[in-house]
């Protein structure tokens, strides 16, 4: 389908379950895109969990294919958020009564930081994957949703990025290190874990329950 991000319209897959418990906007980075395998993998174990996601591509098909070239759009984190944010309110028009949360990846993550801060008012929870929220810059110290970081136990230099991060970040946040794990969590078992971390942490903050 066709996401109005503002002024430039994105390809997505919006996947609504009936009497969802909330909806999950996925931020993919560093070359990703919706058909992202790690990604649609913890989609469809939120929406057999009862949410409903979206995942998009950020860049546009010509802008993927200057990117592979050059790979720095994927650290445009303003482009990134600017996009994020467009789909944001597009999402929210077309789910009005669901609470929306991001799923970062990569550099995607901080772009979903960033974007928060932006939307206070819409996004009630964060979770990064394997991200890189140093990146989102003076935006951390206004996020005041609760945030979760998946770091891979193997991925040293991501989890001490995280830990920094993690002292400018006033609300809640949680710091979950997946034991053999590496950047891409491509180990067996810890997708799987990162899944589940995710399916616990959206339960908690979008659900109606919550």
């Amino acid at each position: 389908m066709i996401v109005d991000a503002g002024v430039i319209r994105l390809e997505g897959d919006l996947d609504l379950p009936a009497q969802a418990q909330g909806v999950v906007l996925f931020a993919h980075g560093s070359g990703s895109g919706r058909h992202s395998p790690r990604n649609r993998y913890v989609a469809q174990v939120l929406q057999q969990a009862g949410f409903a996601t979206l995942l998009i591509d950020l860049l546009t098909v010509a802008e993927e294919a200057v990117d592979r070239q050059t790979a720095h759009l994927r650290f445009d984190i303003a482009l990134l958020t600017k996009r994020l944010l467009g789909a944001t309110d597009w999402l929210h028009v077309q789910t009005p009564n669901l609470r929306i949360g991001y799923f970062g990846a990569s550099t995607g993550s901080a772009a979903a930081l960033r974007a928060a801060a932006e939307r206070p008012d819409l996004v009630n929870a964060i979770v990064s994957r394997g991200g890189r929220p140093d990146l989102a810059g003076p935006a951390l110290a206004r996020i005041q949703i609760p945030t979760l970081l998946i770091v891979g136990a193997e991925d040293a230099t991501v989890i001490e990025m995280n830990r920094v991060a993690m002292t400018s970040l006033p609300a809640e946040t949680k710091l979950e290190i997946i034991p053999g794990a590496t950047h891409l969590f491509e180990e067996p078992g810890t997708l799987e874990e990162v899944a589940r971390l995710s399916c616990h942490w959206f339960d908690r903050y979008l659900s109606p329950k919550s």
